[in-house]
């Protein structure tokens, strides 16, 4: 089943308003909070809804028209059980009143301070290289030490980043670099 994100359109004009490509918000459900991170550097446009709680998160790629589908897969079923809810053949948990709930709590207007830093996606992304190196750290030009950037960096720089990130560095052949301490830790800057 499908479902337009009525709400997310609106979120979505704001952001392109302030350009904000990737945006962070809370969602409670059943008791439950949520992190959800909106990427609009994406094609389809992605969701993701994190619980850190329960190490958990699903993705959901928003369509034109902002439309999703609100079959989760083999997601379903722990979702059912982070939020407290018991198989009930006669009534079953149905996704689909979830993302309308979500819908209705979606922000109108995007605030700067809430652009996700790499490491709060990180911390739910852990099929990155390097997983433990969630904090950027500048740009590496691999032309100049005759390397070439490897395609689980450009992974890692399209998923914590941006997916404009991830195009320069593949066209310029850029690694993005990483630490674990975060006292070394830059602000993301596009590579020249």
């Amino acid at each position: 089943m499908t479902l337009k994100l009525t709400g997310l359109r609106e979120l979505y004009a704001d952001m392109r308003t302030k350009g904000i490509k990737r945006y962070k918000f809370g969602f409670t459900y059943n008791s439950v909070s949520f992190d959800i991170f909106f990427f609009a550097d994406e094609t389809p446009f992605k969701l993701m809804f994190g619980v850190k709680a329960h190490n958990f998160y699903f993705e959901v790629s928003v369509d034109k028209g902002f439309v999703i589908d609100t079959n989760l897969g083999d997601k379903y079923t722990q979702l059912r059980k982070i939020l407290g809810l018991q198989y009930d053949p006669d009534n079953p948990f149905k996704t689909f009143y979830f993302f309308s709930e979500f819908n209705n709590r979606i922000p109108k207007h995007a605030d700067d301070k809430n652009k996700p830093e790499p490491s709060d996606i990180a911390y739910y992304r852990r099929d990155i290289e390097e997983s433990e190196k969630i904090y950027f750290m500048g740009w590496r030009d691999n032309e100049k030490l005759k390397e070439k950037v490897s395609p689980e960096n450009l992974y890692k720089t399209r998923m914590l980043l941006d997916y404009g990130a991830y195009l320069i560095c593949k066209r310029k052949n850029i690694s993005s670099r990483w630490t674990p301490d975060k006292s070394l830790a830059q602000s993301f800057y596009l590579p020249d």
